[in-house]
């Protein structure tokens, strides 16, 4: 399929309409670029953010960092707020850091992948619009879309990044990045030219409005197989039998019953309380006297698949299940009761082999 046949403009059209009606949003732009989740980063960074402007980066997790050094690359001066290992930032340590300095734009992790944090982007959008309304409240979404609810016209949200591989349901791939009307007014009236050439939303903003208006329009290739991939997810997403309230509350009920096994043979979770706890992962300390080669070689092999652990102050001391889309979404699949028994077969196998 030609990306500048009719047909693939109609199917780009919908994958805009519906990425923006899953944030519950009226007027928001989506951006749909070939590329990882990371080149949300390089777009917020560039398109933004202009050399020398202050960005405030709230710190959950190892992705912070990351951000960070993308903003400080594109010539930001960038001020973080860590929260502790487990921990969100407060809601109070944001409002001082406001109050000193002007920002132009606060980021937020909204799960933290590294440590399954979920931070609470409404009420930090709250406090960012109450103490100093003209900064952009940016929101990275890579592992929640789909699996925790965002409301961005609601909450007052800017921006929201996010990919295709997670809850979404679509293979890697493609950088998804949605801009409020604020945002893209925020763009266009900057006093300096935009410090990326793939990135620039001056060459994707008419591209991907004459997609919406089901037109075909150049300026780089886009990944035809995954737009149609994303279609295909989308439309089971916001079509298919589940209503988006209802999936939320099948990831909630899911994390639950996942989390409250592991902890009764032995596990702890890395978030500090229940109301920071993602609600499409769990990251997980080993029981006491066990390490990653005693538990993920024994998951592999009754064919589940982990992460390992990914914040450095802690990594070899958990692991992370994911659990989202529509292993959670459709329970025939039996996916969820496959991860519980894995765990504790594999807990059990570890403890006989140290005897």
């Amino acid at each position: 399929m030609s990306h500048m046949s009719p047909d693939f403009a109609l199917v780009f059209g919908d994958c805009i309409r519906m990425t923006r009606q899953l944030l519950y949003s009226k007027n928001a732009q989506p951006f749909l670029i070939a590329g990882s989740g990371t080149l949300g980063w390089d777009q917020v960074s560039a398109n933004l953010v202009e050399p020398g402007e202050n960005a405030l980066v709230l710190h959950s997790g190892y992705f912070a960092d990351s951000f960070a050094d993308c903003l400080q690359t594109y010539g930001a001066n960038v001020d973080q707020i860590k929260a502790e290992i487990g921990g969100a930032v407060k809601e109070a340590d944001i409002e001082s850091a406001l109050q000193a300095k002007k920002y132009k734009i606060v980021t937020v992790t909204h799960v933290d992948t590294s440590t399954a944090v979920l931070s609470d982007i409404k009420a930090i959008a709250n406090v960012v619009k109450r103490v100093s309304p003209d900064t952009l409240v940016v929101v990275d979404a890579v592992c929640s879309v789909a699996s925790e609810e965002i409301q961005m016209d609601a909450w007052g949200i800017d921006v929201v990044m996010t990919a295709s591989q997670k809850g979404l349901g679509t293979p890697p791939g493609l950088s998804i990045v949605v801009a409020s009307q604020k945002a893209v007014q925020v763009f266009e009236n900057r006093s300096t030219p935009v410090t990326t050439y793939y990135g620039s939303w001056k060459k994707w903003l008419p591209i991907m409005k004459a997609y919406e208006n089901n037109s075909a329009a150049y300026f780089a290739t886009p990944p035809v197989n995954l737009i149609y991939a994303f279609h295909t997810s989308l439309t089971q997403i916001m079509q298919g039998s589940v209503s988006l309230e209802q999936r939320f509350k099948l990831h909630q009920e899911v994390s639950r019953r996942i989390k409250k096994a592991a902890e009764e043979i032995g596990f702890r979770g890395v978030p500090l309380s229940e109301d920071v706890q993602a609600n499409g992962m769990s990251a997980l300390y080993f029981p006491d006297g066990f390490t990653a080669s005693d538990i993920i070689p024994r998951l592999l092999k009754k064919n589940v698949v982990v992460a390992g652990g990914l914040h450095a102050s802690i990594k070899d001391k958990y692991f992370r299940i994911g659990h989202m889309g529509v292993s959670v979404v459709d329970p025939s699949r039996g996916d969820v009761d496959k991860i519980i028994s894995a765990v504790k077969e594999s807990v059990a196998e570890a403890k006989a082999s140290k005897k």
